[in-house]
């Protein structure tokens, strides 16, 4: 379970780098979104939540056969 949650909180941080990625490259044809600036933070937020699961999974869950640290 935990190399599984592991997984899914990197997933989740690739998910948002390309969300921003995209943004920034195509912020012109991105109509639905009126302040990019606020979008990208919200990617942020969401990136630094799963970057904060990573790191309690490796601080109270840190099975070397599991969990890389």
């Amino acid at each position: 379970m935990i190399k599984t949650a592991r997984m899914y909180a990197e997933a989740e941080i690739q998910l948002h780098k390309t969300n921003i990625d995209i943004y920034m490259a195509q912020s012109i044809g991105i109509g639905e979104h009126s302040d990019i600036m606020e979008t990208i933070n919200l990617e942020l937020d969401k990136m630094a939540s799963a970057h904060d699961r990573l790191e309690m999974l490796s601080l109270y869950f840190a099975d070397k056969r599991l969990v890389k640290t």
